[in-house]
């Protein structure tokens, strides 16, 4: 209850409705266990301690979300094989039908079958997909992967993209191959998790290409990611003007640190005024996925 207060204080002081996390995750339950045990044994792409701080049953984890004040959420799920992308949607549909304040999510994997379960997703009211290409291992210019762009850029529906390099690269990450991607499809709304780290500034550029992209705050700025990938002072004028593309995400329940240091990390920002968090927190969401 505490921390509930402590959260909830840091929006209601700048006269917000409550917040919109545009990155958090739940899963099936076996997969979700498989997660914490990666993290738990601070497998490769960790290499460091990471407590789960919300590790909790899935109920538990609504109500926490619900007792912060967050009004809508995500389910992003992702694949790391072929075969587990249409099952990780039918999951994440059910979630979402039995969750209203969760945006329905979805999934894709390039395989032969994905242009039909993501055309599928769409059609049954998917609001957000999401995109791991690091825990994937894919290209995302991927010859089969061309039809499923194309359908979302058509459908208008943002894609939750972890393609940074952070915590350590992967074969296809970094900025080259999303450049490619927004070269092929323009006007595809991506929201770059985690604010493209460690690669910051050269995907901070890119809002200035390409009038759909968006940048998600997940773990930017908090002491934990501090550490090891800070985020450049001197890009801060950068954030700032282009505030209306920025979206703030928790990575919850996989952080090792408290919900309310995820926020006072983005409000404590120096050089942003309250205008700026409000959108941030919630104004800019609330029009990419019509919430007002």
């Amino acid at each position: 209850m505490q921390e509930a207060q402590s959260v909830r204080r840091i929006w209601q002081s700048l006269g917000l409705p409550g917040i919109i996390d545009v990155h958090t995750h739940f899963m099936p339950k076996s997969v979700m266990d498989k997660v914490w045990q990666y993290f738990d044994a601070q497998g490769p792409l960790i290499g460091r301690e990471w407590p789960i701080t919300y590790r909790a049953d899935e109920a538990q984890r609504v109500r926490t979300l619900r007792d912060f004040g967050v009004s809508a959420f995500t389910s992003l799920v992702y694949p790391h094989k072929p075969e587990m992308a249409a099952w990780l949607n039918q999951w994440s549909a059910q979630f979402a039908a039995a969750t209203p304040d969760c945006l329905a999510t979805a999934t894709f994997f390039p395989e032969p079958d994905a242009a039909d379960y993501v055309f599928a997703a769409i059609a049954s009211g998917t609001r957000v997909f999401k995109a791991h290409i690091q825990v994937g291992g894919y290209d995302p210019n991927d010859p089969l992967l061309d039809n499923v762009w194309g359908s979302i850029e058509d459908a208008g529906i943002p894609v939750v993209i972890h393609c940074g390099s952070g915590p350590v690269p992967g074969t296809h990450t970094g900025i080259a191959p999303v450049q490619r991607l927004l070269s092929r499809y323009p006007r595809l709304p991506l929201i770059i998790a985690h604010l493209g780290m460690p690669e910051y500034g050269e995907f901070l550029a890119l809002t200035d290409r390409y009038d759909e992209l968006r940048l998600d705050t997940t773990m930017a700025f908090t002491r934990f990611c501090e550490e090891t990938m800070p985020f450049p002072r001197d890009l801060l004028p950068r954030l700032r003007d282009a505030g209306d593309r920025i979206l703030f995400g928790s990575d919850f329940p996989n952080i090792p640190y408290g919900y309310s240091e995820a926020l006072s990390s983005i409000t404590e920002l120096d050089g942003v005024d309250d205008e700026w968090a409000r959108g941030v927190l919630f104004d800019n969401a609330a029009q990419l996925f019509g919430l007002h």
